[in-house]
């Protein structure tokens, strides 16, 4: 009975492990699914399934792409593309906004909606966005709820809201010689700007979410989404829709847990479930060791009183800056153990002996060059050490002895 019992004990767990999951995914009502992740698939609030379907009513005449390629590999060879971009976090590098750039000047447009942009995005833009204390930091609960917008066209000049997260932020300078401001928050601070690059276009919107399906099927936020896009220019005949930037944030972050375990995670009762049968599964098996098992003694690992003497005269010589005396102990050290476990003569440190060492202890070449550089240039009478070169030297030595 008793060696049936864990199977018992496992058995009733996965029932009960199986029960909870269909109560939580069957019993209750569907929570609210808040996360974010503007991808162009997903219908769930802040999915942005409802922007990318619109495209084709705004541009009927353009064809309409996606791309998951980086900037390098956009097509530059024609002109009239408008590229789309909207993810929380909008980063190019350095090399990836030249391309965008040169992707501008040749009469395209880029119009991107990032809540959050790179170092270089604001250097082009010759921009400073006003950023939270601790922005990086924020999930989207500790976001604000209901978030105010307005554009501001020659037509009209309408404020557009919804109850949903306020994912956004404002610009706190711009380069007005060079940039136009075409919409802003609920105090009336700029979050829309316009740049223009060569024969193209570049528009660059700090709130996201005004893309989300959440916004957009609010009441009649859909005329928001018109507005925004009337910007491009009316001659485009291609969009294309980019995923490089979402792809890039997400590798950035921790992935997501993945696998079977996900499943119970996913739902907090079966999570709850699942951790309390594994505590169960725990408790027992700890139990049986006990009962089993002999106690088993502790026993003090043997102290290595070599080490500690030599750490204490490393010191001694340390505290009292003498680092000339202190680097020629280390030397010393070093030539001693060449003699021992390689068995080289240590008198001439030339080039005859740098290669035997090489070949020997199999430290690339060029580390050891630079040990016996240092051991020469000491013993040749120079200025004393001082603690950038004794730190230098220990450092060389520290990973010669690593890799011999």
């Amino acid at each position: 009975m008793k060696k049936n019992l864990s199977y018992i004990l496992i058995g009733v767990i996965a029932i009960a492990a199986i029960v909870l999951f269909i109560i939580a995914r069957y019993g209750k009502e569907k929570e609210f699914d808040d996360r974010l992740t503007l991808n162009r698939k997903d219908k769930i609030p802040y999915g942005a399934y409802v922007a990318y379907q619109n495209l084709k009513n705004i541009f009927p005449k353009a064809q309409i792409t996606t791309s998951r390629s980086d900037p390098g590999y956009w097509d530059e060879e024609h002109d009239k593309q408008a590229y789309i971009i909207i993810a929380s976090q909008f980063s190019p590098d350095d090399y990836e906004m030249k391309r965008i750039v040169s992707f501008l000047e040749k009469g395209n447009d880029v119009f991107v909606s990032a809540a959050k942009v790179s170092y270089y995005v604001e250097k082009y833009l010759k921009c400073d966005i006003l950023y939270p204390i601790g922005y990086d930091y924020l999930s989207i609960d500790d976001l604000a709820d209901s978030m105010r917008l307005s554009i501001q066209t020659p037509f009209a000049n309408e404020t557009y809201l919804y109850p949903g997260k306020n994912l956004g932020y404002v610009f706190h300078k711009i380069d007005t010689a060079t940039t136009s401001v075409l919409g802003y928050n609920d105090r009336g601070q700029p979050d829309f700007i316009h740049l223009k690059a060569g024969k193209g276009n570049l528009y660059l919107h700090l709130a996201p979410l005004a893309f989300s399906n959440y916004f957009l099927l609010h009441k009649k936020n859909i005329g928001y989404y018109r507005q925004a896009f009337s910007f491009l220019s009316p001659r485009t005949n291609k969009i294309i829709w980019d995923e490089y930037f979402i792809k890039k944030r997400e590798k950035e972050e921790e992935p997501e847990q993945k696998g079977w375990l996900s499943v119970f995670f996913r739902y907090p009762s079966l999570k709850w479930a699942f951790l309390t049968a594994l505590f169960t599964l725990l408790v027992y098996v700890l139990i049986e060791m006990r009962r089993k098992q002999r106690q088993i003694p502790v026993i003090k690992a043997p102290q290595n009183d070599s080490l500690d003497f030599v750490k204490t005269i490393g010191r001694l010589y340390h505290d009292k800056a003498d680092h000339t005396n202190l680097a020629k102990k280390m030397t010393a050290y070093f030539l001693e153990y060449v003699r021992n476990r390689y068995k080289l003569t240590t008198n001439i440190l030339d080039d005859a002996f740098i290669q035997s060492l090489h070949y020997k202890s199999g430290v690339e070449e060029e580390e050891i060059r630079k040990i016996v550089y240092f051991i020469n240039e000491m013993n040749a009478s120079r200025p004393a050490i001082n603690e950038g070169q004794l730190i230098y030297f220990h450092k060389q030595l520290e990973s010669f002895y690593k890799k011999a």
